[in-house]
């Protein structure tokens, strides 16, 4: 079953790669509006509310529901995006963006020789950013290998295209960040997805307690690497991609994991709160609760 599905998912990846971003953009905001014509009946529309309501409690009804709204339309965006980002010609995708900001940061980060430890945030189009990324340094990604192997394949396969080393989230993975890190290199982290009980630590996001890596903010206390977040937002009407770059607070590499997780996720807020309708909210990012703690979904 996870062949088929595999397979099936290679094969719609395939027919959005040959549509214009337009029309594959088109596509994406009718998959949105599908979702918000199901309500709470539909999975990705009760986890976006969910998390809406709990991370913008100051919001209006009407704003939150706003916010709701544009957001599921934003995720069809991401699923209709995926033949451009994965299957285009890289330089037909790179000709997409059509601005970068504060890249001076990054410069800095890789002139000083300890590397540079890139926070992903799910904002955005995350797979632009790391073509871009690949195209003009040596990187390293860090990814969560999916179930389907021929899903696996295209991943590896299509982000290496420029170069990308791929390190999978698991032991061997780290060591081969570590060592990217020690040659001065840069390494992109997805930062906001539950980790294993083991490898997490609970801490404020949005003001609520939120199991979060510690694998990220002890590369950076380990190795003194400069921390900067990154996000490609989506620009109206398929106008194309703006990528960000954004210095993470300083005490994301302190010593106190506490402290440096919590410096994390204030970073990684910063970005949402930027361009909040484009962030992942059908994830159910606080789906792991402190002991006693009422659950979210």
């Amino acid at each position: 079953m996870r062949n088929i599905k595999g397979f099936m998912a290679i094969v719609a990846m395939g027919l959005l790669a040959l549509l214009p971003l337009k029309w594959a953009q088109a596509f994406g905001s009718y998959l949105g509006q599908r979702i918000i014509k199901q309500g709470e009946k539909n999975k990705l529309y009760h986890i976006t509310q969910r998390n809406i309501e709990h991370c913008y409690p100051s919001l209006s009804a009407d704003e939150q529901q706003s916010l709701i709204e544009e957001s599921l339309r934003q995720t069809g965006y991401s699923v209709s995006e995926m033949g451009m980002s994965w299957l285009w010609p890289v330089n037909r995708t790179l000709k997409k963006i059509v601005k970068v900001d504060n890249e001076v940061i990054i410069k800095q980060g890789i002139s000083e020789g300890k590397g540079v430890i890139l926070i992903a945030p799910h904002l955005g189009n995350w797979e632009v950013l790391n073509l871009y990324l690949s195209n003009q340094y040596k990187f390293t990604a860090m990814y969560k290998p999916p179930k389907q192997k021929q899903l696996d394949n295209l991943i590896k396969r299509m982000r290496a295209r420029l170069g990308t080393e791929m390190a999978p989230a698991n032991v061997q993975g780290v060591r081969k960040v570590m060592k990217a890190l020690k040659r001065g290199e840069m390494v992109g982290i997805l930062p906001d997805q539950e980790p294993e009980i083991e490898g997490g630590i609970f801490a404020d996001f949005f003001n609520i307690p939120a199991l979060t890596m510690k694998l990220l903010p002890q590369l950076a206390s380990q190795t003194g690497a400069k921390v900067v977040c990154g996000y490609a937002e989506r620009l109206p009407n398929a106008q194309g991609f703006h990528i960000h770059f954004v210095e993470a607070e300083k005490e994301i590499n302190s010593k106190d994991i506490n402290v440096a997780t919590q410096a994390m996720n204030r970073s990684v807020e910063e970005c949402v709160n930027a361009l909040p309708e484009q962030y992942q909210w059908e994830y159910k990012r606080f789906n792991t609760r402190p002991e006693g703690a009422k659950k979210i979904y």
